[in-house]
């Protein structure tokens, strides 16, 4: 029997493309690129950027620079079941791809519901233990821009699965960083980008990998993935894309914080003059192993603390850059050392397939009040308006000294009318 990897090549290479898959493609890719734009505006983007002006411009840099850089400001998309951001990874390196061999329009945005559906499949499949450990996008990531590159660089199916093979040889990305906020999730969406690039460059040449990366004996199931679930790989065949089941942030904290804050915003109209004594935040497992976080020390950590976040959203705050940095963080902290985390149903049963979470208030008259969320904004059950979608992109521009927003946009999104792709370089557009 064919291995998994070329089954999924097979799989993917099926799967037919709608004008509205290239809209929806196109509206990714904008999110991505405002990302990678806004992040060159922080302290681990001018770091990067430093280090890239010093490193040449190959194609490889070129996607390893704009992963990181997409990754740093927590805004980027998530796909939930594959606890994946797949949009830092496969974008960066199609764009890369593309720019170096004159593609653009649909032939790119084909590439991107590639990646997408490669690097979601497989991180599906990893099982939950996977991730307490490792970093999703880190190890599933490369086989997602392996297959953006086989589509851009027009592989034999064969070529692509040694492509995936070596992608998935490289996959790394541990969650030891957190310890002390340390750069290296940044690190890890643009290794991945450009591990997966390289993948696709000596597929090219012939250079071959391990058709059995996945589920052989010495593997990446087997390795890293105590529960892995091989069989989700291949699921669902005829489902739609992976990209049209992806979530668009509205906020820039971990997704993990986002039900919460949603529910917190909503009772902050109700609260008005009366003090918050306490609240308990109960949410799906997953989100406590990562963002119980009572005292953030850093904006970083702030954005991966659910008691901050709720707490700043209790006071109604709008919930932006500012909202992590210093003085956001000692305003909010003796609500936030009163905010309490507790796993709870139905939001614990729920995930991976819907991240939701409940928050309950104690006032200062002895009233009780409660919201919940069963859905984050902008997960496909609770979509983004197209309003909302562009306030997004333009914050992000405008945050990355962009400046001619509007223009960035339409370019962006006219790539689903099959038009070229617009020049692009770190710091605005050229």
């Amino acid at each position: 029997m064919a291995s998994l990897t070329a089954r999924l090549v097979h799989l993917i290479r099926q799967k037919p493309v709608s004008s509205h898959d290239y809209a929806l493609a196109a509206r990714f890719t904008l999110d991505a690129v405002a990302n990678a734009l806004a992040g060159s505006n922080s302290d681990p983007g001018r770091k990067l950027q430093r280090w890239a002006a010093g490193a040449g411009r190959d194609s490889g840099r070129r996607a390893f620079l704009m992963g990181a850089l997409t990754h740093i400001l927590e805004t980027d998309d998530i796909h939930r079941e594959s606890v994946v951001h797949p949009g830092c990874v496969v974008v960066p390196a199609a764009w890369a791809l593309a720019e170096r061999e004159g593609l653009s329009g649909h032939a790119f945005l084909r590439a991107v519901l590639a990646g997408f559906e490669a690097a979601c499949r497989i991180g599906s499949a990893v099982g939950p233990a996977h991730y307490r450990i490792w970093h999703n996008t880190a190890t599933c990531g490369p086989f997602g821009a392996a297959m953006a590159g086989a589509a851009l660089l027009s592989l034999s199916d064969e070529a692509a699965m040694h492509a995936l093979g070596n992608a998935g040889t490289q996959s790394s990305g541990l969650w030891e960083f957190m310890a002390t906020g340390a750069m290296s999730k940044h690190l890890h969406a643009g290794r991945a980008a450009e591990a997966g690039l390289l993948a696709a460059d000596l597929a090219r040449h012939g250079f071959t990998g391990p058709p059995e990366i996945l589920e052989g004996a010495r593997g990446f199931f087997k390795a890293a993935c105590p529960d892995a679930q091989p069989d989700l790989v291949l699921d669902d065949p005829h489902a739609p894309w992976a990209l049209t089941r992806t979530s668009i942030k509205p906020w820039p904290s971990c997704r993990h914080t986002h039900p919460a804050i949603d529910a917190a915003l909503r009772l902050s109209l109700q609260i008005g003059n009366r003090r918050v004594v306490s609240a308990a935040v109960e949410t799906y497992q997953a989100a406590l192993d990562v963002c119980d976080r009572v005292r953030p020390q850093s904006a970083y950590e702030a954005k991966f603390s659910l008691q901050h976040c709720v707490a700043a959203a209790l006071s109604g705050a709008a919930m932006d850059f500012s909202s992590f940095e210093a003085p956001a963080r000692a305003a909010h902290a003796d609500l936030a050392a009163r905010v309490t985390l507790a796993a709870g149903e139905p939001f614990r049963s729920a995930y991976p397939v819907a991240w939701g979470g409940r928050v309950r208030v104690s006032l200062s008259d002895g009233a009780t009040l409660r919201e919940e969320s069963p859905h984050a904004p902008g997960d496909p059950e609770a979509p983004l308006s197209e309003a909302a979608f562009l306030a997004k992109a333009r914050m992000l521009l405008a945050h990355g000294g962009v400046d001619d927003a509007e223009a960035v946009i339409a370019a962006i999104l006219a790539l689903a009318e099959d038009g070229p792709l617009p020049p692009l370089h770190f710091g605005g557009p050229v």
